[in-house]
């Protein structure tokens, strides 16, 4: 089940003027290019900023995404008809071969359910051609980033044309190791709307992420850093033999 923040129209229709700032993909372009991708399939692609990216450099994607509102919103922006988009999630995909799978940002760790990533791990594993790549990233444990999420240092109010003026901030709600759940809540000063978004994100040491990839089949290639979050990530690059 999608979190609001992907799920209610209102919501993902604002989600990129909240979050302008995607330098986080210039990572998965070059990494795309490394190996030589033309068919990727970014597994969690919202509201479709990476998949038409790659779409805008000539690559076949198919994005998935389980929240119909997000697809919507990659739906209506100018090039998505060069996407493939799915509503659905990676347990279930059509037959492809692709040459690259992707869970940027968040997506990895928003499958909390264990059964769930196990599924999600061989749906990206059967989707790849031989050979083809799998690269996703966790936040490092160990860095507790949830400390930081709290509504003095996220508090922010964003003009978006067409919508107004819009607040918004987090606070953390629960650590329940390995789980931890936090809150979004966004004011819209138009009509005085208030509306909030729980999400749980699980935290998984590398260790255990590594032995997972191993389980279903795939190489562990490396584990990276990521340039956005420089010691604060792991960027996972797993090849299907």
């Amino acid at each position: 089940m999608a979190d609001d923040c992907f799920g209610h129209p209102r919501l993902a229709a604002i989600y990129d003027p909240l979050d302008p700032d995607r330098s986080d993909l210039d990572a998965y372009l070059r990494m795309a290019e490394e190996f030589g991708a033309r068919h990727v399939l970014d597994i969690g692609c919202g509201t479709g900023v990476f998949a038409l990216l790659l779409a805008d450099r000539g690559v076949d994607v198919v994005g998935i995404d389980p929240a119909q509102a997000s697809v919507d919103v990659a739906r209506a922006k100018p090039g998505s008809e060069r996407v493939r988009w799915i509503c659905g999630d990676a347990t279930a995909l059509p037959s492809l071969k692709v040459d690259l799978a992707t869970m940027t940002a968040n997506v990895a760790q928003a499958i909390v359910d264990p059964d769930t990533w196990q599924k999600t791990l061989r749906g990206a594993y059967e989707a790849l051609r031989p050979g083809g790549h799998l690269v996703f990233e966790t936040r490092d444990p160990a860095r507790r980033t949830w400390e930081e999420w709290t509504r003095e240092n996220s508090y922010r109010v964003t003009e978006i044309p067409g919508v107004g003026s819009v607040e918004s901030w987090v606070q953390l709600i629960e650590v329940s190791w390995p789980l931890v759940t936090f809150r979004w809540t966004y004011v819209f000063a138009a009509d005085g709307q208030v509306l909030t978004s729980d999400s749980t994100l699980r935290f998984r040491e590398r260790r255990e992420v590594e032995a997972d990839l191993v389980a279903h089949g795939y190489v562990v290639q490396g584990v990276r850093d990521a340039p956005d979050r420089p010691g604060g990530e792991f960027v996972f690059l797993a090849r299907r033999p």
